[in-house]
């Protein structure tokens, strides 16, 4: 199979992924998760393959047809990775995680429709969907790097330290606990329990209890991962001149950080504007999904560059 091919497959999935959680995030904010009723196929909406003309049923609908398409998308391409490019262990790897947690977060969305829609288990269900994301965006990253004849890790750049290595995955890993948190206040309505940016109902630390503790909690995982970011940043970009992408991704990572943060106060004043809190929501998404991946590709090149380092 040609490289071009495989490559644009990679990044047309990759898309496709993103339009999974722009959707995804749609059916919460306005309540579509039951619009094609109780039962579950991704091509039927309440038994028929033409949904009612509702707003619900339309949305739903289309978040089932979409993720049927990138579900196939995603098998696809791992078989064709498997079958062309296995020699890559990378890029098998992404490949795997792509198809696993795709498969994983489709039949958890069946769940909950058929079972009914748990906050704690549905914030997992964003949680899987990201991880899927990050899957496909990395495979795309890692054809890309392969038809530019580029090694990981590259044999032309010294190993970057044990101490960063580990921390940039540190961040990684609390930027999927902050996502979590984010998408449980989605999931229980929680974001009306701060109102005010950037105080919390008037108050730095506001009455702790039900939706304003939700709420409350996430304001504060989101202003230590914007430290935690900012200082990684700082490391990434003035210890390691000696390799640009780290430092690229650095500044993406501070930058996507602070965006996020600046989307979830607009997020808080447009709370009275209907439409102006749905496109507020629809770009938070957008920029979690951005900074989840940015971190994932640093995670990924601080482990190939690390390769052989001692200390």
């Amino acid at each position: 199979m040609k490289t071009n091919k495989l490559n644009w497959l990679s990044y047309i999935t990759c898309f496709g992924m993103v339009l999974v959680l722009l959707n995804g995030a749609l059916v919460t904010k306005t309540g579509s998760g039951q619009g094609c009723g109780s039962d579950w196929t991704i091509w039927l909406c309440n038994g028929k393959f033409v949904p009612a003309k509702t707003i619900e049923s339309l949305i739903e609908y289309s978040h089932r047809a979409v993720s049927g398409i990138v579900g196939i998308l995603v098998l696809v391409l791992f078989i064709l990775v498997w079958k062309y490019v296995k020699e890559r262990k990378d890029t098998l790897w992404y490949a795997s995680i792509a198809l696993f947690f795709t498969y994983v977060q489709a039949v958890m969305g069946a769940l909950a429709v058929v079972k009914g829609q748990v906050p704690a288990v549905m914030a997992l269900h964003y949680g899987f969907s990201l991880l899927a994301f990050a899957g496909t965006l990395m495979l795309s990253i890692a054809l890309y790097r392969r038809s530019k004849g580029l090694t990981d890790p590259p044999r032309t750049l010294p190993a970057v330290s044990k101490r960063f290595r580990n921390s940039v995955w540190l961040v990684a890993i609390y930027s999927y606990i902050v996502v979590y948190v984010g998408a449980f206040v989605r999931h229980t309505e929680s974001w009306g329990g701060c109102q005010g940016w950037p105080l919390c109902n008037g108050e730095v630390i506001p009455t702790l209890h039900g939706s304003t503790l939700i709420a409350f909690l996430h304001r504060v995982a989101a202003l230590l991962l914007l430290i935690v970011v900012a200082v990684m940043a700082h490391f990434a970009y003035h210890r390691h001149k000696h390799v640009r992408e780290i430092r690229i991704a650095g500044v993406w990572a501070l930058v996507l950080c602070a965006s996020q943060v600046l989307s979830g106060a607009w997020l808080v004043l447009s709370m009275h504007n209907e439409n102006a809190h749905l496109y507020a929501s629809l770009l938070h998404t957008v920029l979690v999904s951005g900074l989840f991946g940015v971190l994932c590709y640093l995670s990924a090149r601080v482990l190939q560059l690390g390769k052989g380092e001692s200390r």
